[in-house]
């Protein structure tokens, strides 16, 4: 493979598993089939021009949802029949399934029907099942319902087409492509048609409304869809009437929707009296990848078998363009840390609140009243700390049953150590300070270390005897003082592998931030500094150390300068980088050139999308494909092949986030002498260069 046919395979969003779907809401005439079908033909061929592989429209678009007793005028349902074979004519050059509304008359009964046309012929038929008969609709004057009429195919244009609502449209050349309509008032029923279809196998659920606008009926539609896609782990598609309809008794809004597993991926403005055309990529490889472990979806698959098994597929070819396509849909940069400040405000409270449950349990069962931890003024024992503080208040116990110590080593600089003393002052915990120097040169002298000589060595061993130390004293003290070790470290380090085994910073007695990740933790600190839980002077002080640069501390740097010889994220990456290929690998299972392509959509502008509230101008960076791939490649390594060792020895910790945990008697359980080469080979088709 060239170099360019790399990076153009690299750039198609079908080859990363994703759809392009749309949403048209035309404008309309009432009982105007020829000018109807002429807008829904313009929308389709915008569809197309975006290389769409499904563009749907409003429930009988072709005629108007508001024709009334005209419904029963020959003039009209002759003329939506010719109005529909003008539409499967124009779709012939077109790449869309275009999914359109109308009435058709079969076998004396007329039915409000969604008509499926791809590339210049009709895949099927599927009629409404609920009509609804109450308040402001009337629909069982006109129409029959489509469920159980005892009809399963109809002929229409010289053809034998699929009719029912029991049918999902299968793209064979597009993995997990496979599409299902219903139409307004079947997903108002407690058991939609397309609940079947989901545990059949489709992916893409579709709703072709008209639905009239009251008031707090649109916040009612997002409920719905929201709740459908979730309970079917799908994407649900939903599109109702706009400007046209008749407005003799009601009102139209043209509202479109468009959820993926109750993510609302895109929506309409209501109220124009223009069309619209929505246009959203939708991830079918996550809802393959959920679908696959959720072991709920699958029982309830068996549970209704009889009624999945009915369900029949009717297959085609999409033919989609192989070519390079911005990705439309927004991918957010910190997938733990949510942009919208409303939300962060919610993570942080509810994060912050289930690790002092989760602590303060683990006290009250223990019988143990007192913790011991090492504060070194970085973010991981910071955040401890206050949880720590705050788990205490909470069980009215003293704030000095907080045994903390900060040990300074050979690298330990002036701004963490003044940071550690000050935060352990302004919270009023027992503080003290431990010089491990002493201790550390006993044991490298122990094993005759180049250190122990005068040489200026300082390898990992070096290192982890630092770390050693300091884990050891704290076990020493907890047991001298009738405590609990209270850990510190990160998810996003229990990913990397970043901590010393055993004796260091990989063990505690219970660890508070076992699945909180590093850009989390930096957003909790920040949000709990802008608040008022605690004093003024803690808060600059919280502020003070979240912008300090991260590193562990363990090299000596110059002698004349307070600045860190090491610096973490140069070593094992960018965390926001990292944190992000931790999400979607851990979580969703999917490849490294998936993950580089949606780093890329991510990061790539600095511009695109919002940013966290909490993130400072200063650190709003952008990232290319190179530096992308290189970091990847380092998170495969360190994940697949060095780390999982460390990760099957975790000590207890609260599960915190839907993004999973890496406990291994939780989320994540794997061998500990697995192979990274898969992942690695992987990387490797990955362009340098987009």
């Amino acid at each position: 493979m060239t170099v360019s046919e790399s990076a153009k395979r690299f750039n198609d969003i079908y080859h990363h598993g994703y759809v392009r779907t749309a949403v048209g809401i035309p404008q309309v005439k009432v009982a105007d089939p020829e000018f109807n079908s002429g807008r829904i033909i313009d929308l389709a061929r915008q569809a197309d021009g975006q290389q769409a592989a499904l563009c749907l429209f409003p429930e009988l678009c072709i005629s108007a949802y508001t024709c009334g007793d005209l419904f029963h005028q020959e003039a009209l349902l002759d003329g939506c029949l010719i109005a529909i074979e003008r539409i499967v004519e124009a779709s012939t050059s077109l790449m869309p399934v275009l999914l359109i509304g109308a009435p058709l008359r079969i076998e004396g009964r007329l039915f409000n029907c969604a008509i499926a046309v791809h590339r210049g012929r009709i895949l099927g038929v599927i009629p409404k099942s609920y009509l609804p008969n109450y308040r402001e609709f009337y629909e069982k004057r006109h129409f029959s319902s489509g469920r159980d009429c005892g009809l399963r195919e109809v002929r229409l244009f010289g053809e034998v087409l699929p009719f029912g609502p029991d049918i999902i449209f299968d793209a064979v050349d597009v993995p997990n492509f496979r599409l299902h309509a219903e139409i307004c008032e079947d997903v108002w029923g407690p058991i939609p048609p397309s609940t079947y279809a989901a545990l059949a196998g489709a992916t893409v659920l579709t709703n072709l409304s008209a639905s009239n606008i009251t008031v707090d009926k649109a916040r009612y539609r997002s409920d719905l869809c929201a709740r459908q896609s979730g309970a079917c782990v799908a994407a649900y598609l939903y599109t109702a009437a706009g400007f046209g309809e008749s407005t003799t008794d009601l009102a139209w809004d043209g509202h479109a929707m468009i959820y993926e597993n109750n993510d609302k991926l895109g929506e309409t403005e209501r109220f124009l009296d223009e069309e619209q055309l929505l246009v959203c990529d939708i991830d079918l490889e996550r809802l393959a990848q959920d679908r696959m472990r959720l072991t709920t979806f699958q029982d309830a698959v068996v549970a209704h078998q009889d009624e999945v098994t009915a369900i029949r597929r009717i297959s085609f070819e999409l033919k989609p363009v192989r070519a390079s396509l911005p990705l439309r849909r927004q991918i957010d940069r910190f997938p733990y840390v949510p942009s919208n400040p409303h939300n962060l405000d919610q993570r942080c409270f509810e994060t912050y609140n289930i690790q002092v449950h989760g602590l303060a349990k683990r006290l009250k069962s223990s019988g143990f009243e007192k913790l011991v931890i090492g504060v070194s003024g970085g973010l991981d024992s910071t955040h401890a700390l206050i949880v720590a503080a705050r788990t205490m208040d909470r069980l009215k116990l003293p704030r000095k049953n907080i045994l903390a110590y900060t040990m300074p080593g050979f690298a330990t600089s002036t701004k963490t150590k003044n940071n550690a003393h000050a935060l352990m002052n302004s919270l009023g915990v027992s503080s003290k300070e431990i010089d491990i120097r002493p201790s550390c040169r006993q044991m490298l002298e122990d094993i005759d270390h180049p250190f122990s000589r005068g040489e200026a060595v300082y390898d990992v061993t070096f290192e982890n005897v630092q770390a050693g130390e300091r884990t050891s004293h704290l076990f020493r003290l907890a047991g001298q003082n009738n405590a609990i070790v209270l850990g510190t470290g990160d998810l996003s380090e229990i990913a990397l592998g970043w901590m010393t085994y055993g004796v260091g910073d990989h063990m505690s007695h219970y660890n508070v931030n076992c699945s909180v990740p590093k850009t989390l933790i930096q957003h909790l600190i920040r949000w709990i500094a802008a608040g008022d839980e605690f004093s003024a002077s803690t808060n600059e002080i919280l502020v003070s150390i979240v912008d300090t640069e991260i590193s562990p501390e363990l090299v000596p740097g110059d002698a004349d300068s307070d600045e860190p010889a090491q610096l973490t994220e140069s070593k094992v990456g960018p965390y926001e980088l990292q944190d992000f290929n931790m999400y979607y690998i851990t979580r969703f299972g999917f490849s490294p050139p998936k993950v580089a392509f949606m780093a890329l959509h991510a990061w790539q502008d600095a511009k695109q999308g919002d940013w966290p509230s909490t993130v400072p101008e200063s650190a709003r960076k952008q990232y290319t494909l190179e530096e992308i791939r290189h970091w990847l490649e380092v998170f495969c390594f360190r994940f697949f092949k060095i780390s999982q060792f460390k990760r099957s020895a975790l000590p207890d910790g609260p599960k915190v986030g839907s993004g999973g945990s890496l406990s291994p008697r939780g989320d994540w359980r794997a061998p500990s002498d697995g192979e990274a080469t898969l992942w690695l080979k992987l990387i490797e088709d990955i362009p340098k260069h987009s």
